[in-house]
């Protein structure tokens, strides 16, 4: 039996291990996970009897591939939808409604005023009357956006939405990575309005399909459930094993992990590389330098995540919707605050007197914040939540969770560097790489990376099969 070893046990890997496991004349599968646990950013924990998420908490419903993995490991009965989506934008000294975008970029200008202000709501009215753009190369989205229609939305509208999955700064984020079908879309409209205004009607045709998904319980039982299905199949699943290099011989590739005086060595006819940018480029230094120097150049965001439970009845009566951002330049702490107990209905089934909420903390280039000590980073939450909706009562308890590293930046020419770190990559048959550094770092993103990655391991596979004697 030919066999396959995926180093890294994330989402992205997992679901990788889980596509070779269920598909034709599946290998033997083995999986090194580096640290204690399995699930990478996808993780949960108990707060005060409530189950909560401490990473990602929802998966994008509009694209199959993590619906469709929810419900093929036996979750399906527990997929939902949020009760509410509605957020706002914490600007000044209260929350006000963010405005008809596509990721922060306006639609309709006289809709922005609220947000911007009369004489920046202007300037957007007037972007129509400005040289088409053309698009034929990528550019920084924020940048692009503030040249067209002003440096307010880029502050107040780009920033916040865009800070929300990346956590990094709009004005360095890729337009072509980040939103390519707006990127796609000024390659031949005539103004930034239009094409937001084209994307946005597109948007519409699909308003009876929710945009989101959750799992009762939280989505970190995804991981859980996914370790079930895979030890069910016989994939071997070890932990604390980091892989330190990657080498190619004549009876295919080793892999070198454990304790530099101690290594131990694995082999495989096939490896799938499912770990972030930088362990990844030192694994495959020497079998693949062209790829380890490109991804070497990506860049993470550190954050984190405080979540907080209050009683139901301390709860704002003001502090409707699911939540709010905050754009940078307003110098809060907290980037942005998600009331759990209000977007998922399970969550508040399971508080009963409790409402769990969480608050993110931290942006590219701001790891200083995360040093702080965990008392005061609830402080510090607690401060602008109490000034952002008018939280007055005490917390009943708190988590802080540190994502050192969690998100990868999509800088301008990410695209065109994934082209040549895939290239690369082809050269090795039986080699793949997947994760939130490629191509998407959502869930069902991730996902689809793991099974883009699996299909190609399959087809080197099925290769050496029809070459055996």
């Amino acid at each position: 039996m030919s066999s396959v070893v995926v180093v890294g046990g994330g989402i992205s890997g997992l679901a990788a291990a889980y596509a070779l496991a269920t598909g034709p004349n599946p290998p033997r599968i083995t999986v090194l996970e580096g640290s204690s646990r399995l699930g990478g950013k996808l993780a949960g924990d108990v707060l005060e009897g409530v189950p909560v998420d401490l990473g990602a908490e929802s998966v994008l419903a509009r694209r199959p591939e993590a619906v469709d993995l929810i419900k093929a490991v036996g979750l399906g009965d527990d997929l939902v939808h949020p009760a509410t989506t509605s957020a706002g934008l914490w600007i000044g000294d209260r929350i006000r409604a963010i405005p008809p975008t596509v990721m922060g970029v306006p639609v309709e200008p006289s809709a922005t005023a609220d947000v911007l202000g009369p004489e920046a709501a202007e300037q957007v009215a007037h972007e129509a009357e400005l040289r088409s753009p053309a698009l034929t190369e990528d550019v920084a989205i924020g940048r692009f956006v503030a040249e067209r229609m002003g440096s307010a939305v880029t502050d107040k509208l780009v920033d916040p939405l865009l800070g929300g999955v990346y956590a990094g700064r709009a004005e360095e984020i890729s337009l072509a990575a980040a939103v390519p079908e707006l990127f796609a879309k000024l390659r031949t409209a005539p103004s930034l309005l239009s094409a937001t205004a084209e994307l946005r009607e597109a948007g519409r045709q699909r308003a009876g399909q929710p945009v989101f998904a959750g799992i009762v319980g939280g989505v970190n039982r995804l991981v859980e459930a996914l370790e079930k299905e895979l030890t069910a199949r016989g994939v071997d699943i070890r932990r604390k094993v980091a892989v330190r290099k990657i080498t190619r011989g004549a009876d295919g590739f080793t892999l070198e992990a454990g304790p530099v005086p101690e290594p131990t060595y694995l082999t495989a006819d096939a490896v799938v590389v499912a770990v972030p940018a930088a362990p990844a480029a030192r694994m495959l230094t020497e079998l693949v330098p062209a790829a380890s120097v490109e991804l070497a150049t990506i860049e993470y965001a550190s954050m984190a995540i405080v979540t907080l439970a209050v009683r139901k009845r301390d709860w704002p009566e003001g502090a409707t919707g699911s939540g709010f951002l905050v754009p940078s330049v307003e110098g809060r702490t907290i980037k942005a605050s998600t009331y759990s107990h209000a977007k998922w209905q399970w969550s508040s089934d399971a508080g009963g007197e409790l409402a769990v909420l969480r608050a993110s903390v931290g942006r590219l280039g701001e790891e200083y914040v995360l040093q702080r000590p965990d008392e005061e980073l609830v402080a510090l939450a607690t401060a602008d939540l109490r000034r952002a909706v008018g939280l007055q009562a005490p917390v009943v308890g708190s988590l802080v969770t540190r994502w050192g590293g969690g998100l990868p930046q999509y800088a301008v020419g990410h695209l065109g560097r994934l082209d040549r770190v895939e290239t690369a990559v082809a050269a090795e048959p039986g080699l793949a790489v997947c994760g939130a550094a490629y191509r998407g770092v959502g869930i069902a993103a991730c996902v689809a990376s793991g099974g883009t990655a699996a299909t190609r391991v399959q087809a080197h596979l099925a290769a050496l099969e029809t070459m055996a004697p």
